[in-house]
């Protein structure tokens, strides 16, 4: 399978905050969306997102990485301590949108910040509500900031009951590998971790640097993970 075309511009103007980002649309779909929002620090234009929604995109998923309101609001810099609520307020809208689209299951997935916004809007949300997503590929969480291993972001992992697939560099500051299995066995949903040898918070997508085999190890465990968490939910006959 291969993508039907480069993405195009995708805007949504019905829902306040906008969604404003690119559409990947494959050649053969097999009903599945993906939103892919940013990290502090970046745009939708990420490398890391480019490849990651350019692979997906060839196996079948319609992919949505877009732009945070905050991002939207100004072109640099980071969100500020008050834009987290309407930063998840742009991730419903962009899964709202992308439901339009597909026939099947939206996915939510986030670098670092996009990440950490998706699952505590999932964590908002309750099972039944028709707008929860099937599940959640956090890329790199940032699970405290650099240094300040005290300062964990992980309350809202009591509450989160989405299945998610962690990705994580074996040298990322904000989480050790250690550290972030522990912080999953807060989670009461089904959780699953990707390890990433001698990456950094960037999973090795710095600059021009861009690591080739990550985007398909990810798309092999999350077709792994998720086909096995909703063969798992089906009532045994």
């Amino acid at each position: 399978m291969t993508a039907e075309t480069g993405p195009r511009v995708f805007t949504d103007i019905t829902r306040d905050p906008f969604v404003r980002g690119l559409l990947h649309s494959p050649a053969r779909s097999n009903g599945q969306g993906l939103v892919l929002t940013h990290g502090a620090g970046s745009n939708c234009q990420a490398p890391l997102l480019v490849a990651i929604a350019e692979t997906f995109s060839s196996a079948g998923f319609f992919v949505l990485r877009c732009d945070l309101p905050f991002r939207q609001d100004r072109p640099y810099g980071p969100p500020s301590p008050h834009d987290g609520k309407r930063d998840r307020a742009g991730i419903r809208n962009a899964h709202i949108a992308l439901k339009k689209i597909v026939t099947g299951p939206v996915y939510l997935g986030g670098h670092s910040y996009g990440g950490r916004q998706s699952s505590m809007l999932c964590a908002e949300q309750t099972e039944a509500d028709p707008e929860a997503a099937a599940g959640l590929l956090l890329l790199s969480y940032p699970l405290h900031p650099p240094r300040k291993p005290a300062q964990l972001r992980t309350q809202h992992f009591f509450n989160l009951r989405t299945p998610a697939l962690f990705v994580e560099g074996t040298r990322d500051p904000f989480g050790t590998v250690e550290e972030i299995e522990q912080a999953m066995k807060l989670i009461p949903a089904k959780t699953r971790l990707l390890t990433v040898e001698g990456a950094g918070h960037d999973l090795g997508f710095k600059g021009k640097m861009k690591r080739q085999d990550l985007p398909e190890r990810v798309l092999t465990e999350f077709k792994d993970f998720f086909c096995e968490n909703v063969a798992s939910s089906q009532p045994l006959s």
